[in-house]
């Protein structure tokens, strides 16, 4: 499982790359879909509220998929079928 500060430094990375992308997508589809005349620091302004929204959207999810029972490690499904067939073995007797 990956502790929290892995999921904080994974998802400032992640968002990091994402916001340059963010940036210069903007750049060059603001205009080609009419919109026209944003300075590059608003582009830049835009771009971190969203990565702001990103990274916690980001975070949240990281941390909910770490404490799903789904994604442990593969050998705690072994021990978790294997006390679930013993389970299903006591009740059919």
């Amino acid at each position: 499982m990956q502790t929290k500060t892995g999921s904080m430094i994974e998802a400032v990375a992640n968002v990091a790359v994402g916001y340059s992308v963010a940036v210069t997508s903007q750049v060059i589809v603001f205009p080609l879909v009419g919109i026209q005349g944003v300075e590059l620091h608003t582009n830049l302004l835009i771009g971190a509220i969203f990565t702001v929204i990103s990274l916690v959207r980001s975070y949240i999810l990281r941390r909910w998929f770490n404490n799903l029972k789904f994604f442990t490690e593969p050998s705690d499904h072994e021990a978790q079928l294997k006390r679930l067939n013993e389970l299903l073995s006591k009740s059919e007797e």
